[in-house]
């Protein structure tokens, strides 16, 4: 359990990436408090401009409170499209230019520079990688460069907006000893909580608690903290590429009209992928609904929609889209549905109206899905095929008992 003097990890991150954005567009909201989020009072900040932050607005936060905090505030709706192709810019000349790179989210990213000391020297690399990103894209980006993925990722929040840094081999425990708790990925409000009662406030004093202690609090949680604490980190950089789509689709044992099974079956199917692109961190701004008849006649019909990845927006116009497919009275045999237009991104980003009731339920929806399995917590509707206990023909997997 050593840190590796060997390897050179940065991490790029552009700093307030979608105000940036706008900003960038409209160069008139330079040096004014904005945020990016709704327009009306119900929804929560997706970004904040370091101006605004200055109030203590942040992301998550309710746009009603944000509001009290600077009545001047300018809200801005988003603008989709254009996060996207600005993300794109920047992949492109990070692609061009590295021989290894992560892409953790639309406007993250790390970098594996190991062995590149040798030849052109890591430190110098990185400031004309980020002049480089600069020129092509106009947006200011902050990085950090370190021996693992957890420093240069701290080092780089320590140091933004447009800032860089290094914390060279051997100092990764000094550099993260006087930092607020707070600091360490993965800590949240709970763990936080409890640390600080426990008079837990700087990583230095976390990591003067036997590793043993740590373990017998969280488990492995807490060992995988004490790790975190020492600037212990051997993550690899895994290599990014771009998913074109996520999709799928049933053949039914027997073909079908019945509305209300294929109803559920759509359902089901929506639900399972968008989780799956919750999981990997994905926005889809595009569906497609795929039916085949009994005759194997197939057809096809998708729909823009603005990036998102939440079950009840995409279960409404998967449904609008079927609708619009069905048009004979004839047998069914297979339905499908597929994701395209995949960007990075997670939920909280991607619906602007939505309440922070409604970002903590999916929170909390992804959390028991991934801690006990994807299929235990469904929508009552595509877990049925019918009503009071009769059985519907279901997918190639046999029949579906409707409990």
């Amino acid at each position: 359990m050593f840190l590796n003097p060997e390897r050179h990890i940065a991490h790029f991150d552009l700093d307030a990436f979608f105000v940036s954005v706008e900003q960038l567009k409209n160069p008139r909201l330079k040096g004014k408090p904005i945020i990016v989020g709704g327009t009306g009072d119900r929804g929560v900040v997706a970004a904040a401009s370091y101006e605004a932050r200055k109030f203590g607005i942040h992301s998550a936060m309710p746009l009603k409170i944000a509001r009290r905090l600077c009545p001047e505030l300018i809200s801005i709706r988003g603008d989709y499209e254009a996060y996207g192709k600005f993300s794109g810019i920047v992949t492109e000349v990070i692609k061009e230019n590295v021989p290894l790179y992560e892409k953790s989210s639309i406007d993250e990213f790390y970098i594996d520079l190991t062995g590149m000391d040798k030849f052109f020297g890591c430190s110098l690399f990185t400031q004309e990688l980020k002049s480089k990103i600069a020129r092509h894209s106009g947006l200011p980006i902050s990085y950090g460069l370190a021996s693992n993925k957890l420093i240069s990722k701290v080092a780089t929040n320590e140091v933004k907006p447009n800032g860089q840094i290094e914390i060279p081999f051997g100092e990764e425990k000094s550099f993260l000893s006087p930092l607020s708790i707070i600091k360490i990925p993965g800590i949240g409000k709970a763990t936080a909580l409890l640390l600080l009662k426990m008079g837990v406030e700087t990583v230095k004093i976390l990591s003067e608690i036997p590793p043993e202690l740590m373990h017998n609090l969280m488990g492995k949680g807490g060992s995988d903290l004490w790790r975190k604490a020492h600037g212990i980190d051997e993550s690899p950089v895994i290599p990014y590429r771009e998913q074109k789509s996520i999709s799928t689709e049933e053949t039914f044992q027997l073909d079908t009209i019945d509305m209300e099974f294929l109803h559920s079956q759509i359902v089901r199917m929506t639900e399972k992928i968008a989780f799956q692109l919750r999981e990997q961190n994905r926005l889809t701004g595009c569906i497609t609904v795929k039916l085949r008849y009994s005759n194997f006649e197939t057809f096809t019909k998708q729909a823009s929609i603005p990036f998102t990845n939440a079950d009840h927006v995409l279960l409404k116009k998967a449904w609008e889209l079927f609708q619009s497919l069905y048009k004979r009275r004839m047998l069914i045999r297979l339905i499908g549905v597929r994701y395209t237009n995949l960007v990075p991104g997670n939920y909280q980003i991607s619906l602007y109206e939505d309440t922070e009731e409604m970002i903590s339920l999916y929170q909390a929806v992804n959390s028991i899905k991934k801690r006990y399995g994807e299929d235990l917590l469904i929508r009552a509707r595509g877990l049925i095929g019918g009503r009071s206990g009769r059985e519907s023909t279901g997918p190639s997997g046999g029949l579906i008992e409707v409990r």
